[in-house]
């Protein structure tokens, strides 16, 4: 299937690894695709989403604000204050133990021997059953519009048709959803 994607549909999917990495994620889920489409996506496809608001850098910062990029994000500290652990308490006596930049230290050094020595852990990263079904029904997408390749904006398509919550967030919720299917169908006819 891989071989009918388009060069910035490949792109897009590769990149989504990157995202992924970057975020710390330990797969790669329908947001990653996403953020690899808004990264790496064609211009008019990052345009249209651009126009409704969803960029690259916003999604990364949502992402991020929202305590999916890593651990211990606002999501986990407000969990931990409901049964009374107060992480800015725990990190200052980590601190005051081991000294201000403990937990900087504390971050496991980068895999060095990554590939061609970049300095970067290059390991595989899985994609969740949602991701991978995102990339089954940008397939479909494009047989459903009968079109010879599989672009980025098939993948789109697919992303607005079986988004997870967090891809939900980005887009700006149901209706927002509903209200770009049919922009990307007219980009798509566009091209064609």
């Amino acid at each position: 299937m891989f071989e009918r994607f388009s060069k910035n549909a490949r792109l897009a999917v590769v990149i989504a690894q990157e995202d992924a990495r970057e975020l710390r994620s330990a797969s790669i889920d329908v947001e990653h695709v996403l953020l690899g489409l808004l990264s790496h996506g064609d211009d008019t496809l990052k345009a249209l989403l651009a126009a409704s608001g969803i960029t690259h850098d916003g999604a990364v910062t949502a992402l991020s604000e929202q305590g999916e990029a890593g651990p211990l994000g606002k999501a986990d500290a407000e969990a931990l204050r409901s049964i009374g652990i107060d992480l800015d308490a725990v990190r200052d006596s980590l601190e005051a133990t081991f000294g201000a930049d403990a937990l900087e230290r504390a971050v496991p050094p980068e895999d060095k021997r990554g590939f061609f020595g970049r300095g970067r852990n290059w390991g595989h990263i899985p994609f969740t059953r949602e991701a991978k079904k995102v990339l089954e029904l940008s397939l479909r997408e494009a047989l459903a519009r009968k079109d010879d390749s599989i672009e980025a904006g098939h993948i789109l398509l697919a992303v607005l048709r079986a988004p997870n919550p967090a891809a939900t967030r980005l887009l700006g919720g149901a209706q927002a959803i509903d209200e770009l299917r049919p922009k990307v169908h007219t980009l798509l006819d566009r091209a064609a």
